[in-house]
């Protein structure tokens, strides 16, 4: 048996796949390493999202080689381009999106100095599989595989294909063993759990209502969820957050792209900027407190000045929490990348550089409306807070919260916010 060490890129779900994956080695009798060097193979999981994701995979797929490690690619980038197979990564095993269950098998094999390369499309199991979490305490659960968008510039969809979305009784039962674990926060995630349920006849509504239900010491958060599905139920949506505070983090995460309806248009995108406004409104009316994340895409081909000049502004009108900025990469494949108008990439930098500044304008801004709040907070993760051991804990808003001190991974403070930063919150036990 082996000792295998996981690198691993991109979002949520990359890294819910490779939880399940070292679950699934550790069944076969291999152990996780903590690092490269103390590893006998290296599974590195990718990213296609943007260009520097995929250079980063190459490049720790390079560095694990050097070492003279076995290495394993899995995840999007050799799913959505197998003809690196035969290029970049001749001589390399892989394991797509679809077949992550025979991990072992791939893994075997490569160590036995065979070249496998899995990437037949078939439905993962998911559910109730063993696992070996990054954090003991978070349980990640994919909802769902795929999506039902198709917007111009993702590349994505070619190694998650459709939508396909996992059983509500299923996705219950795993949150259940994920508690019973020791778990206090359950992550649901997915490329768009706002589509969930859209081909199994149920919607997310339902899913948080049953998630919920579910007894034990624990909070849900909510992943991504673009504007045109949380159009379609928002009444109900805001009723389920309120009706479960305490039990469902006050975050939403509605990824905007462009301020300008030009834009959106030609990104594929299913709403309108008004839509986008609409709904954070609603949620900020019914919960003032909640934390708003979303995501923004600066020079996309075309974008004029007044359309960047439209995103900035209605960033600065409706003030997310948090801004997550990317340039425009085109992705091979994409419509996008063979549309007219493209930016020099001086420009897209520009412009990425100048929304960062905007983010962090309003998102300390936002941060600063919690200075003097007294609460309850989950340590969840290692700090940085000044010299010295440091934790970061979470309150009901998923608002992060540096305190200094001897605590641990799970436990509950009583803390009150003393400072406001750009990226988090600063408080003192009470």
């Amino acid at each position: 048996m082996a000792r295998v060490a996981f690198v691993t890129f991109g979002c949520t779900l990359n890294f819910a796949d490779s939880e399940l994956m070292m679950g699934l080695l550790k069944q076969a009798g291999h152990s996780i390493a903590k690092s490269i060097s103390d590893a006998e193979l290296v599974v590195v999981n990718s990213c296609s999202v943007k260009q520097l994701a995929e250079k980063k995979f190459f490049r720790a797929v390079s560095d694990a080689a050097a070492q003279g490690k076995k290495v394993v690619c899995a995840g999007c980038v050799p799913q959505a381009e197998q003809g690196y197979l035969s290029k970049e990564l001749k001589g390399y095993s892989a394991v797509g999106t679809k077949q992550l269950n025979r991990i072992a098998h791939v893994v075997e094999e490569t160590l036995a100095g065979n070249v496998v390369h899995l990437l037949k499309e078939e439905k993962n199991e998911r559910m109730n599989i063993p696992k070996v979490r990054r954090n003991r305490i978070i349980g990640i659960i994919p909802i769902a595989e795929g999506c039902l968008g198709n917007c111009t510039y993702c590349k994505s969809r070619f190694a998650r294909g459709e939508l396909v979305s996992y059983g509500p009784e299923e996705i219950v039962k795993q949150v259940i063993s994920d508690v019973r674990d020791g778990c206090k926060e359950i992550w649901l995630t997915s490329q768009d759990c706002g589509a969930y349920g859209k081909d199994i006849g149920t919607d997310i509504v339902a899913l948080l209502r049953a998630v919920c239900a579910v007894e034990g010491d624990f909070m849900v958060r909510l992943g991504m969820i673009n504007p045109n599905f949380a159009l379609e139920y928002l009444d109900d949506l805001i009723d389920v957050y309120k009706e479960n505070k305490g039990k469902l983090f006050w975050f939403i995460h509605l990824p905007l792209q462009a301020g300008s309806n030009r834009v959106l248009k030609l990104m594929n995108r299913k709403y309108i900027a008004a839509d986008f406004v609409r709904i954070c409104s609603a949620f900020r009316d019914a919960m003032p407190e909640i934390t708003i994340a979303t995501d923004v895409i600066c020079g996309f081909p075309t974008e004029t000045t007044s359309d960047f000049q439209s995103t900035k502004e209605l960033i600065l009108h409706v003030q997310p929490d948090v801004v997550n900025v990317s340039r425009f990469w085109p992705r091979p494949g994409t419509a996008a990348a063979t549309m007219e108008g493209q930016l020099h990439g001086r420009g897209t930098n520009l412009r990425s550089r100048e929304m960062g500044k905007v983010k962090e304008e309003v998102s300390l801004a936002r941060n600063k409306t919690w200075l003097g709040w007294q609460g309850i907070v989950t340590v969840d993760e290692r700090g940085t807070v000044g010299a010295g051991e440091s934790w970061v804990g979470r309150n009901y808003a998923y608002k992060p919260v540096g305190i200094k001190g001897r605590y641990g991974i799970g436990q509950p403070l009583d803390v009150k916010v003393k400072k406001a930063k750009v990226y988090h919150l600063e408080g003192e036990p009470v």
